[in-house]
């Protein structure tokens, strides 16, 4: 009832609001006369209504109106990340992309909206938290014949709408099973030790491939996106003795990381004492037999100088020996018969003497091999040699 119908504000003679019977049976006589129906002009009960048949041009108002309300039906609208699965009397027909779509209304027609952009989690021998354990799931055996209590989370995303409406009846369950025989046959393959330190990402990764095979296999229509490690241990009830055994291979590698260490020390420094003695024994090789063969050359030269001067060559060799032999004693040699007084030595300059004289060798040239000897001297030393020739006789 609008407020400028001229029903409003009269009600038989008042100034007041419009009486609610009166409204009422407005309507009603509106749709009487839309259905048909109309009133009797004689009277006002239900007697002096009688029946009358709809006209024509209101039956195709409605059906007009219908059929509108039907086409419209077939509207709807894909959201972003979604497909639209048209199927027509449950028969497949299109996917359709985001946007606003149309198909034939129902019951010609129907849309199944699939979200593939959602990314849907499975969990392996757990259930919302790792410490709730599913011990059906969660044990498995190695390849070293040892049990691992083992979780994981694959988490999988939808890649062919169709597959997956028409093809599996529990997604889940089929991404679980698929999972499941997957790492079961890779940690199958696997040593403990590889699986529980160094290896959880390759055995991630391996299984992610082997679980991508089995499902395409069965072409449900869904992707792996990733498979995660939450936790793999030994079983509790052996948890305290694969502890020691742990204990013990760390202390197994950490003597053999520190003999390893003292072996890197020890042999570099054994391999330079080797190569040192042998450099050092060439060298004093090299300095024998050169001075073997110095000495060699000596000899004949001193043959040939010989031959030339026999007396003063002996003499000269012979004094040379006193000398060497007297230079490492500590005796003093005077010689009485010489006429001359006995004076003060001074003992210990004349010994530190003859011990600088020892300790620095003569040099030998090769250009002067018999020194020069002087002809007052060589007399002087000739008689002290007969003097002590006579001595000793």
């Amino acid at each position: 009832m609008g407020l400028n119908d001229p029903q409003w504000g009269k009600n038989k003679g008042d100034s007041g609001p419009p009486d609610l019977d009166e409204v009422l049976r407005n309507v009603n006589k509106k749709i009487n006369n839309i259905f048909g129906s109309k009133e009797d002009k004689g009277g006002g009960g239900s007697r002096g209504k009688e029946p009358r048949q709809p006209s024509r041009g209101s039956i195709l108002v409605i059906l007009g109106l219908l059929l509108v309300v039907w086409i419209a039906s077939g509207f709807y609208i894909v959201n972003e990340g979604h497909r639209g699965v048209v199927l027509r009397f449950g028969a497949y027909v299109d996917t359709t992309p985001a946007g606003l779509r149309w198909h034939l209304p129902y019951p010609i027609e129907t849309v199944e909206l699939v979200n593939v952009s959602q990314v849907r989690t499975i969990e392996i021998g757990y259930r919302n938290n790792v410490r709730s354990k599913v011990l059906r799931e969660s044990l498995m055996l190695t390849d070293d014949e040892n049990i691992i209590d083992i979780q994981f989370a694959v988490q999988y995303i939808l890649n062919n709408p169709e597959s997956f409406l028409f093809n599996n009846r529990d997604p889940d369950d089929s991404v679980l099973q698929a999972a499941e025989t997957a790492i079961r046959q890779i940690i199958g393959k696997s040593k403990m030790d590889f699986v529980l330190y160094e290896g959880r990402e390759q055995v991630a990764s391996a299984a992610t491939v082997l679980m991508q095979e089995i499902l395409d296999r069965y072409q449900i229509g869904i992707a792996i996106s990733r498979v995660t490690m939450q936790n793999a241990q030994p079983p509790e009830q052996v948890q305290a003795a694969f502890d020691d055994a742990v204990k013990a291979g760390q202390d197994r590698e950490r003597q053999k990381n520190e003999g390893q260490a003292y072996a890197n020390d020890v042999i570099p420094r054994a391999r330079g004492n080797a190569a040192r003695l042998i450099e050092e024994s060439e060298g004093y090789k090299e300095r024998v037999i050169a001075s073997a063969i110095g000495d060699a050359s000596r000899f004949s030269q001193l043959v040939e100088e010989y031959g030339k001067a026999p007396v003063v060559t002996r003499e000269r060799l012979y004094l040379d020996m006193m000398q060497q032999v007297l230079s490492n004693t500590s005796k003093i040699m005077i010689d009485q018969q010489s006429g001359g007084n006995l004076l003060y030595l001074p003992l210990d300059k004349l010994m530190g003497m003859s011990d600088s004289a020892s300790a620095s060798p003569p040099t030998n040239t090769s250009t002067s091999i018999m020194p020069e000897i002087n002809p007052d001297s060589s007399i002087r030393s000739r008689e002290a040699f007969r003097g002590r020739e006579r001595e000793m006789r």
